[in-house]
């Protein structure tokens, strides 16, 4: 598996890493460990998680992910396994975070302690890669970047890194990094996929320019690049259950993946796919990778056959040719996913 650096950073992980956010949920604890193990085996050396999950996020469950993954972590070699996780911050109005009875504004008290925590959970004395979930607007960048920056200087996280940001914000960041002589964000994890390529815009600039690395997720958009959408919401299907049950937030966030547009699109890249001899899952993922501002793609998986397939994307390259034709179909339908949520922030 091909190995890139985070930022200018000297942490080197594998250009794919396992998300982590179905343990717990819909994955008990030994499906978690085989899927980490099939991971790890393929060459995987990254892993992500975050103190709210496993999603959905409920009070009951927040952190179960961690303890999950700290375990599974207990039986490998520490320095093998590149670790990032998530101080969760502010929900912007779309939910009450259930971490910390609500209280997720981005100040130190909450950083340090939120750090703390997932240390705890995870068994381990250094996080790897620290990221701000979601961001604070509210909170003075150089107060949140101080703060993450103690963090670092006492060892407690070695690098850090933003998510779900703005490319407002990320610059904003960086120049108040500069400017008061803290930490810069290495990482930018955000929605990106072949519904969602809004980062191939402004966020691409920045991230070239600045020497920051996307991590982007939901590269399968939510499972609907795996065509398990396109007869309808299939049971069990985590946008099935928003869709059917979810509170109004979910199922906002249901409609922007499921919708008309993305099902084409799906519907089209699995036609590219299958002429070039491989599935819609694995194109999708090998078209994420294959953007020179990637640094690694985030994949999730409920069971090791669903990572098997996801992992044929590891040394799949795509042509010209191939890329064109995908770039077709964003010019017949641009943005299929007609809102990625980032505009409310």
């Amino acid at each position: 598996m091909q190995q890139r650096r985070l930022g200018s950073s000297g942490i080197v992980v594998s250009d794919i890493c396992m998300g982590t956010m179905t343990f717990g949920s819909a994955c008990d604890e030994a499906q978690s460990h085989a899927i980490c193990d099939h991971a790890f085996d393929a060459g995987i050396n990254f892993f992500d998680a975050a103190e709210i999950y496993p999603v959905p996020p409920k009070e009951e469950t927040y952190g179960v992910t961690e303890e999950i993954f700290g375990r599974w972590l207990k039986t490998k070699p520490r320095d093998c396994v590149t670790v990032a996780t998530k101080v969760t911050g502010p929900g912007h109005g779309w939910f009450t975070p259930p971490v910390r009875h609500g209280r997720t504004t981005l100040d130190r008290h909450q950083i340090i302690r939120a750090c703390e925590d997932s240390l705890r959970r995870l068994g381990v004395e250094t996080i790897d890669l620290y990221q701000i979930h979601w961001p604070d607007h509210g909170m003075p960048y150089e107060e949140v970047l101080e703060s993450l920056t103690h963090l670092r200087r006492t060892g407690k996280v070695r690098v850090i890194g933003c998510s779900n940001e703005t490319s407002w914000g990320l610059m904003k960041s960086l120049w108040a990094a500069d400017v008061h002589g803290v930490d810069r964000y290495q990482t930018v994890q955000n929605n990106f996929s072949l519904i969602n390529r809004r980062c191939e815009n402004e966020l691409a600039q920045v991230c070239r320019r600045e020497n920051v690395s996307l991590l982007p997720y939901s590269p399968l958009g939510g499972g609907v690049l795996t065509g398990k959408y396109e007869n309808g919401p299939p049971p069990g299907g985590r946008f099935s259950e928003y869709l059917q049950t979810g509170n109004d937030r979910q199922k906002a966030m249901a409609q922007r993946f499921v919708n008309d547009r993305t099902i084409e699109t799906a519907v089209r890249m699995h036609e590219i796919a299958e002429s070039i001899g491989t599935t819609g899952t694995a194109l999708s993922v090998a078209w994420s990778k294959q953007h020179d501002f990637v640094a690694s793609t985030i994949v999730g998986a409920t069971s090791v056959e669903q990572l098997k397939e996801i992992l044929l994307a590891d040394d799949m390259i795509l042509d010209a040719e191939t890329l064109a034709r995908i770039d077709a179909v964003e010019v017949e339908i641009p943005n299929a996913m007609t809102e990625d949520g980032l505009r409310r922030l």
